[in-house]
């Protein structure tokens, strides 16, 4: 029985440490967006100056 109680104490403590740390998530703005990552992915990306470039010399 005693295990019970144990295993009740843990597991209220661990829900209170995921209650804490969704409120410091919530507080630090990580739920702020949540459109752009979802449509982020449908855009291309502007080509860099290093893919124009061939970094191969075997063609000479």
């Amino acid at each position: 029985m005693s295990a019970l109680f144990i295993m009740i104490g843990a597991s209220l403590l661990l829900a209170l440490g995921f209650l804490i740390a969704f409120i410091w998530a919530v507080k630090k703005g990580q739920y702020e967006d949540d459109y752009s990552p979802s449509v982020r992915i449908l855009f291309d990306n502007p080509p860099s100056d290093s893919d124009n470039k061939s970094t191969t010399t075997e063609d000479k």
